[in-house]
């Protein structure tokens, strides 16, 4: 078994790529459904000579299987958000404390110390269900801030508003994190002109709306908060790690998170730094379940390794790869 502590404390690209060949022969050996997906692509352990040979799982698999890499008990179940009939992603963790520390870590080597902050949290429609991710890494972040003011809001926008005003006139480092539409709820009833807060979106409209591009979204919200920059957060049901955007929809990862893009018509092939492709995820705090995703996400990478979301795919399958049905 890999200790999760050697993949937190990666230093160098070359510890990543180390760790990131035992993690992939790791959940070759214990992992049925990635084995059988390997399987059918003809990949064996024998045949990966660098990262971009591994073999990404589609992220629809989270829906129609119990992705696990170990027997151990399930601990919690998160759920994706989803239409009413329509099927909702599970991811199961048998270890809490790697999405623990996983978040705490990327939070921090992004913003600093949690208790710093005082953080307010407008999640209407994932507090409004059961199971989600998120509201559990924010709930933990909330506690660890120790600050009394920190909280979640639903409809008491009012309120949010006058606590808002209050903490950044007394000079308090916030953060805002919200899902778009309600920030947008937000700034349409209230205007302000914050010195001291960070406002972080998360999410799509989830239909309360009509989706926006990026850059009209964020230019939306800067007006009405009165701020420079819009930061963002890239995270999904199906990893324990997150990307952090500091303005103008340019992420980061943290040491053990790396993106690759794949060629929009062959899913199996990886594109070079710079061109538009399907976006894949190397998480390694996925280590008892996967580690190596394909998302739905269209994106670009830049030489530094940072990356852009440009949008989704079209079609619900992602193009270039039939073995759905395991």
């Amino acid at each position: 078994m890999i200790d999760p502590n050697t993949f937190f404390d990666i230093k160098s690209q070359i510890d990543f790529k180390d760790i990131t060949m035992q993690v992939f022969n790791f959940q070759f050996e214990n992992n049925a459904v990635y084995r059988s997906f390997c399987d059918l692509l003809y990949k064996h352990p024998s045949d990966i000579k660098s990262i971009e040979d591994i073999p990404f799982l589609p992220i629809q698999f989270f829906k129609t299987h119990s992705v696990l890499s170990n027997k151990e008990l399930t601990k919690k179940t998160f759920t994706s958000s989803g239409t009413t009939g329509s099927r909702t992603s599970k991811h199961h963790i048998t270890d809490l404390s790697i999405y623990e520390t996983s978040f705490t870590r990327a939070f921090e080597s992004s913003y600093g110390p949690i208790e710093d902050y005082v953080i307010l949290a407008l999640l209407p429609s994932y507090l409004e269900r059961e199971g989600s991710s998120l509201i559990y890494m924010v709930d933990s972040m909330i506690r660890e801030s120790k600050h009394p003011e920190s909280g979640f809001y639903l409809n008491n926008i009012s309120e949010l508003k006058d606590q808002l005003m209050t903490l950044d006139g007394k000079g308090k480092k916030t953060l805002l994190i919200g899902v778009s539409f309600a920030l947008l709820d937000l700034v349409e009833t209230h205007t302000f002109n914050l010195d001291n807060t960070i406002v972080m979106e998360t999410g799509g409209m989830k239909g309360r709306r009509k989706e926006l591009i990026r850059e009209e979204l964020h230019s939306l919200l800067k007006t009405g908060f009165g701020v420079e920059h819009i930061h963002s957060e890239y995270g999904m049901t199906e990893l324990l790690s997150q990307a952090y955007s500091k303005g103008n929809g340019i992420f980061n990862c943290p040491n053990w998170m790396k993106i690759l893009t794949r060629d929009p018509e062959d899913a199996l092939t990886i594109q070079s730094v710079g061109k538009t492709g399907g976006i894949n995820v190397i998480d390694l705090a996925n280590l008892n379940s996967c580690s190596f995703i394909a998302t739905q996400d269209l994106g670009r990478i830049h030489n530094d390794g940072s990356f852009q979301v440009i949008g989704r795919f079209d079609t619900s399958d992602i193009r270039g790869c039939n073995l759905m049905v395991l």
